[in-house]
């Protein structure tokens, strides 16, 4: 059994017991979580049976239809978590009703494993292409059923989440964006004082960060003039480019400003779900920055930090978040940003790590060449590293002097 299903059905019963001993027979109110619903689609009833019965076993609420048309109708009258869908049914077939869900924005982020015979595997893997999310195949495998369940429901589960944070920091964003908007009309000296202190502001929440933003601005100053000296980047990286990425790059994560503090400032790995919220830091940053832009457009400083903010953990091989860019997808700002950044986390002492050497952090940047950093960047770092190991003793933090 899955470790949560037994977790809902131990505190289930718990919850049981503990009414019973001391409520009267006629307040024998439960107050308990809802346990996941799924829904099972077969038009014959003894393998709907079976499956319920096994489901049953792992503490899930389980509803039933005999055709498409009931399970659509069925999950337009309440919420489902999961849908075991047979591929070959009469009225409407599992390929309808999985096109009919994908193209209902109620019905889309519901998951399906669809149920397949042994000789039309291949309908099972066209449904996959469709936006199924794996399948199984009849007789079934009680293992096998159980781990594509519970892998499912688990997706689903640290989706939701997601949602929920999303959901949670918009006021956050609204606030934080109203501290911004009145600061950023114009770019004068007054102005960006300002924004870097609230930048610091937010830094100053993760005590590890010492004085970063005075050097990442530097280093991203560093990186943008030399990228300008060349023929391929000259008419991009102008003055105003360098000026745009020395003063915004302290916002880069200013959207850690949305993240719990449990979750910031553990010490230790974060868990998958402590991982799922760090992750939307980016998307906080950059949402609250656009937010900005939207009010008070025509901004290039605030464009600026919209792509350092939402870009500087994306990787030039693809691999990085939130949204997987790759290549030149990921503007070229975030791209610089993100080599600074790497170079001071591996220069700096953290709780887990002491300082990397200037010639240890150049050998781990070069062996990301190509896959986390743009060549070119990397190209860049090498013509100013020596520029770099001056600042980097020039703003030290307060543990190194």
């Amino acid at each position: 059994m899955h470790l949560e299903h037994q977790a809902w059905v131990s505190r289930a019963k718990r919850e049981e017991y503990c009414v019973a001993e001391t409520a009267p027979d006629s307040m024998l109110i439960v107050d308990e979580e809802p346990l996941p619903t799924i829904l099972v689609v077969d038009d014959v009833d003894a393998n709907r049976d079976l499956l319920a019965r096994r489901l049953r076993r792992l503490g899930l609420h389980i509803l039933q239809a005999a055709n498409g048309r009931s399970a659509l109708e069925m999950m337009q009258r309440q919420p489902v978590d999961l849908v075991l869908l047979d591929v070959r049914m009469p009225v409407m077939d599992g390929e309808a009703v999985l096109q009919a869900m994908r193209e209902d924005e109620c019905l889309q982020h519901i998951p399906v494993i669809m149920i397949t015979a042994d000789d039309d595997e291949a309908t099972a893997v066209r449904c996959i292409g469709m936006g199924a999310e794996d399948y199984v195949i009849k007789p079934f495998n009680p293992l096998l059923l159980t781990a594509r369940v519970n892998a499912s429901l688990e997706r689903k589960r640290l989706r939701d989440m997601e949602t929920r944070y999303r959901e949670e920091i918009e006021a956050q964003k609204a606030q934080l964006s109203s501290r911004v908007e009145a600061q950023v009309r114009e770019i004068s000296e007054a102005q960006l004082a300002a924004i870097f202190a609230m930048s610091k502001l937010a830094e100053s929440r993760d005590p590890e960060t010492g004085a970063h933003l005075e050097r990442m601005r530097e280093y991203c100053r560093l990186l943008a003039g030399q990228l300008g000296r060349s023929p391929r980047f000259a008419p991009i990286v102008d003055r105003a480019f360098i000026d745009n990425i020395y003063a915004a790059s302290p916002l880069h994560d200013i959207g850690k400003v949305g993240v719990d503090d449990r979750v910031l400032l553990k010490p230790g790995k974060l868990d998958a779900e402590e991982w799922v919220q760090m992750k939307l830091h980016p998307v906080i940053g950059a949402a609250t920055l656009r937010e900005v832009d939207r009010q008070h457009p025509g901004n290039a400083f605030i464009r600026t930090g919209i792509d350092i903010a939402e870009g500087h953990h994306e990787k030039w091989d693809g691999g990085g978040y939130p949204y997987g860019k790759k290549g030149e997808d990921i503007p070229l700002e975030a791209r610089i940003l993100a080599l600074g950044d790497v170079y001071d986390a591996l220069t700096s002492r953290r709780c887990y790590k002491e300082a990397f050497s200037h010639e240890q952090s150049r050998s781990i940047i070069l062996q990301g060449e190509g896959s986390h950093f743009d060549p070119a960047v990397v190209e860049a770092f090498l013509a100013v590293e020596s520029e770099f190991y001056r600042v980097r003793q020039a703003f030290q933090d307060e543990d190194e002097t």
